[in-house]
């Protein structure tokens, strides 16, 4: 039985904490899957290196309107998913070499492990190891419907479909969120009849019911969306996966990628064993501010413990662990204050902060405005009747509740509102306080501000 300083299980956000400030403790990585996590391999990075060139293939099929007559001769799925996990692969297998033999004080194993007790790992290799202190950086993994496991059909999930051989005429997705919503942007950008069955009213229903909605409409016009529908049964006729919806409906489709959502691993982990508590549901793992689950030497980060399935979530709770393990008399705590996400779809959406249905359930004071692209003279270049920012902000302060953008470019958008959120600056203040570039596209984040500036607010920003 060998024992460590550290123990970090999960080699994604967690493999960060072992620096120069670790140098003089022995450390273990466990790592029972592809080194490197979740958005390096299957996740936020091959995703959106996708997503480009399906922007490049779908812009150029707009182009018409604006007196473009441009077209598509073809997309090399093959050569853009060589070209993305050529290089992905080649990081992944670099930082593997680096912590299995480039770090002395490091050890690698490539394995499952489960709670022995608080201080005390067993491994799938039937090795126990013991710890001082345990990070658990375990991640998450697709959720997937019983009825799908259960009836023994050939399907995807973001964890695979991005290395298929080629796309299929046919490509249906079940479910609506971020994942469906990006994934549909891709496939049916590079030619695929893409159809998304959702038991929702909207697609993205966790964003502003404005923002979901618009994007639903827009959504509808590029694929066949199908809301409001359960699936009751499916089956394989050959190569052909046969769909049966609650209403009596038949569905065909040569791909089916299931993206209902993602769970954390929490629940393998053996965490009773060691008095490490779970949320109600048994897979989330409960952390205070400092990231400290309820045993004070074992700590836990990124999805398998956060509210947000976010990497730049992870990498900050990465830093606040790390820091706290550096430092036991100094402890610091995660700013989740103002979060910010984006879906990287057609359009972009992106959002940090209150939606208008969170202020109102939580009986929060606010004012809200939207402003359209089409209303700034870069929405007029690119003819934008559809995009718009969507801003709340509180009507005593100024201060920006919430921001909700659904457009081009929305994921680098919204950024100065969250710094304006993130730093205390209220909405005169980041309107009039600076210059915006015209007839830049970030007009209609200034316009926005206006206009709920314009609901009357004290004068207390920096004018």
């Amino acid at each position: 039985m060998r024992h460590f300083d550290l123990v970090i299980i999960g080699s994604g956000s967690g493999n960060s904490i072992p620096d120069e400030r670790f140098a003089d403790q022995q450390i273990a990585i466990v790592e029972k899957g592809v080194f490197g996590g979740t958005c390096l391999n299957v996740g936020c990075i091959p995703t959106k290196m996708y997503v480009y060139p399906a922007d490049l293939a779908t812009h150029a099929r707009e182009a018409a309107q604006l007196g473009v007559d441009a077209h598509v001769d073809g997309v090399r799925w093959r050569d853009i998913r060589d070209r993305i996990f050529g290089r992905i692969d080649a990081i992944s297998a670099g930082g593997r070499d680096y912590r299995a033999t480039g770090t002395p004080n490091v050890t690698l194993y490539e394995t499952h492990a489960e709670f022995a007790d608080e201080h005390t790992l067993t491994l799938a290799t039937g090795e126990t190891i013991t710890a001082d202190r345990i990070v658990i950086a375990a991640g998450s993994r697709a959720k997937i419907p019983p009825l799908v496991t259960e009836s023994g059909v050939r399907y995807y999930t973001s964890d695979n479909v991005m290395r298929i051989d080629e796309v299929p005429p046919r490509v249906t997705i079940l479910g609506g969120g971020y994942i469906a919503s990006e994934f549909a942007h891709v496939f049916s950008a590079f030619g695929a009849q893409t159809t998304l069955i959702l038991r929702g009213d909207r697609l993205t229903k966790h964003l502003d019911h404005d923002i979901a909605s618009a994007f639903t409409k827009v959504a509808e016009k590029h694929w066949d969306v199908r809301l409001g529908y359960h699936l009751e049964a499916l089956h394989m006729e050959g190569d052909t996966i046969c769909m049966t919806l609650d209403d009596g409906s038949r569905h065909e489709t040569d791909l089916l990628l299931v993206a209902t959502g993602r769970i954390p691993n929490g629940d393998r982990l053996n965490a009773a064993a060691a008095g490490v508590e779970l949320h109600e549901g048994g897979y989330r793992i409960k952390v205070d501010a400092q990231q400290r689950t309820s045993v004070p030497h074992i700590w836990a980060l990124g999805d398998v413990s956060s509210d947000y399935q976010l990497k730049h979530v992870a990498n900050h709770e990465e830093r606040v662990v790390a820091h706290n393990l550096a430092h036991p008399d100094d402890l610091v705590d995660s700013d989740h204050r103002f979060v910010p996400s984006a879906v990287f779809t057609h359009p972009q959406l992106a959002a940090v902060g209150l939606t208008e249905q969170q202020a109102i359930e939580q009986g929060i004071p606010y004012v809200a405005a939207i402003q359209e692209y089409g209303s700034t003279a870069y929405g007029w270049a690119m003819d934008d009747s559809t995009s718009l920012c969507k801003l709340l902000a509180d009507p005593t302060t100024g201060q920006l509740l919430g921001a909700h953008i659904m457009g081009e470019q929305a994921a680098t958008l919204i950024q100065p509102l969250v710094q304006a959120m993130s730093f205390g600056l209220g909405v005169r203040g980041l309107a009039r306080g600076q210059y915006w570039i015209h007839p830049a596209l970030t007009e209609v984040v200034e316009n926005a501000l206006l206009k709920v500036e314009e609901q009357s607010f004290p004068a207390v920003d920096t004018p």
